[in-house]
C-alpha cells in the first residue's frame, strides 16, 4: 500500500486520500496545542511558507495521546492553530497514533520508519516524518528536533544542496 491510498479526514471532516500530495515532499507531524513542543508550530509553518512554492507541505495531524495536550475538538484545534501559532499549513482531524487503534497513516509510517531500537511507538506529540516525492519514508525525527534543524533534510529532497 502507498502512503497516498490511505484515507484521511481533514480538520473540516471531508474524508480523502494523501494523492494530491504526490510528488511533494512532506513533513507530517503529530500535533498538540497544550504541549510544551508547541512553539514549533511557528517553525512548522515557516517550513511550509519557504518551500511551498518548491513542492513542499507540513500536514499536521493533532493528537491527544500524550498527556491530553489535545484535548480540543477538531473545530478548536483550528482556531488555537490559526490565532495562537499562525497555522495555515493543512491540518486534519484528531487521530491516535499509537495503540489498537492508530491511524493508518501512522501505522505506516512508524512500521516505515520505527524510532530508537526499533520501536514502532509514537514517543510523543511532535514526532515528525520526513517523506519524499515518491512517498517513501525518509527519516524519522524526535519531539526535540526543531523545524530549523530539519531544513537541510528538506533542501536536499527538493535537490537545493548537499544532505546534511
Amino acid at each position: 500500500m502507498s502512503i497516498y491510498d490511505i484515507e484521511v479526514k481533514t480538520i473540516k471532516g471531508e474524508v480523502q486520500t494523501l494523492e494530491p500530495y504526490r510528488g511533494q515532499v512532506l513533513l507530517i507531524v503529530n500535533t498538540a496545542t497544550k504541549c510544551g513542543f508547541a512553539p514549533q508550530f511557528k517553525g512548522l509553518q515557516k517550513l511550509h511558507d519557504t518551500y511551498k512554492d518548491q513542492g513542499f507541505a507540513v500536514l499536521g495531524f493533532p493528537c491527544g495521546q500524550f498527556a491530553n495536550q489535545e484535548p480540543g475538538t477538531d473545530e478548536e484545534v483550528a482556531q488555537a492553530c490559526e490565532l495562537n501559532f499562525g497555522v495555515s499549513f493543512p491540518l486534519y482531524a484528531k487521530i491516535d497514533v499509537n495503540g489498537k487503534n492508530a491511524h493508518p497513516l501512522f501505522q505506516h509510517l512508524t512500521k516505515e520508519a520505527p524510532g530508537l531500537l526499533g520501536s514502532k511507538a509514537v514517543k510523543w506529540n511532535f514526532t515528525k516524518f520526513l517523506i519524499d516525492q515518491n512517498g517513501k519514508v525518509v527519516k524519522r525525527f524526535a519531539p526535540t528536533d526543531e523545524p530549523a534543524s530539519i531544513e537541510s533534510h528538506i533542501k536536499a529532497l527538493l535537490g537545493e544542496g548537499v544532505h546534511a
